[in-house]
């Protein structure tokens, strides 16, 4: 049902690949070959072997020849862009679907059995569909190895699909600027065999390192992870988007409330406020607008579990 190729990461590796061959050879002859008729009327027709100008009526032949092979090479082009482009836009019926979840400035991808994970995996030789989502700006999901790349729109539903042939790791990037952290916002395919794959979707256990398991509050940690809060808050103290998660738990705060600077303590009531409705109070000296609220995403069990990390940061 799927052409593969063993050396491809993807079953759209060779179309591309033809295709950008086929046009670039295209380009390097046209290069190569208009180069070479300039330099030859250059020395051919120059001041010194033509004294005398020479009115030339046209050529008719000629006229048509350039005419003609220009949109013979145009149409070929557009057939074999058209030809790797057709296939990309209907997934098959029986892919696995994934939602990918693109928010400044980071992705998550979320499982139809309820598993999130900030890398991609996948199983090989599956077909995979991902419904992409982005929930602020325009984003646009680029995995090079398997030569797909989609804007991810908001507010606007669009999918992308591939087929992976290849077992390993491969690396997947947002293409379209989309703020500060832009540079930041990357993630790993993990192409895993079925076998590893099944184990993988099937492990309802934390999806974290054996690092972060020794961290107190580490739910809270994985949580985090997921959501991509570390894109923008760092918690060794180093000054990103926003504040640092670093003895923050229990310190005053000095935020924009209605235009006023108000003193809060930042609290349990204060880390759900944040979360929830992010734009109502501002922390003076860091730009408004770039957090959306997580009332919709996060439980408050799961608030909870962030707190409990963020407390663990404090000096002790």
């Amino acid at each position: 049902m799927y052409s593969t190729t063993a050396t491809d990461a993807s079953n759209f590796v060779s179309t591309f690949n033809t295709s950008f061959y086929f046009i670039a050879g295209i380009s390097l002859l046209l290069l190569i070959g208009l180069t070479v008729i300039m330099l030859y009327f250059v020395f051919r027709y120059n001041n010194k072997k033509n004294k005398v100008a020479v009115q030339n009526e046209g050529n008719t032949r000629l006229e048509i020849i350039w005419t003609v092979i220009p949109i013979l090479l145009a149409i070929a082009m557009f057939y074999y862009g058209w030809a790797g482009w057709k296939p990309m836009n209907k997934a098959p019926k029986d892919a696995l679907k994934i939602t990918s979840v693109a928010r400044m400035w980071s992705f998550s991808f979320q499982y139809e059995n309820g598993k999130q994970s900030p890398d991609l995996v996948i199983p090989v030789n599956t077909p995979v569909k991902l419904n992409l989502v982005s929930l602020d700006v325009i984003h646009s999901i680029f995995i090079p190895a398997f030569r797909v790349k989609s804007d991810m729109v908001p507010g606007r539903e669009k999918m992308m699909w591939f087929l992976p042939q290849t077992v390993g790791d491969f690396d997947l990037y947002c293409s379209e600027y989309c703020g500060l952290r832009h540079s930041y916002m990357n993630a790993t395919v993990k192409v895993l065999s079925n076998e590893d794959y099944t184990s993988w979707y099937a492990d309802s256990s934390k999806v974290i390192t054996a690092t972060e398991e020794s961290v107190p509050g580490a739910e809270g940690l994985k949580i985090m992870i997921n959501q991509g809060c570390n894109a923008c808050h760092s918690s060794d103290g180093t000054k990103i988007v926003g504040p640092s998660y670093m003895n923050l738990y229990g310190e005053k705060q000095v935020v924009i409330r209605e235009g006023k600077e108000v003193t809060v303590t930042v609290d349990d009531e204060y880390i759900k406020r944040a979360i929830n409705d992010p734009n109502s109070e501002i922390v003076k000296g860091y730009p408004k607008g770039l957090m959306q609220s997580y009332k919709a995403t996060l439980s408050d069990d799961d608030i909870s579990k962030i707190i409990e990390y963020m407390k663990s940061l404090n000096d002790k």
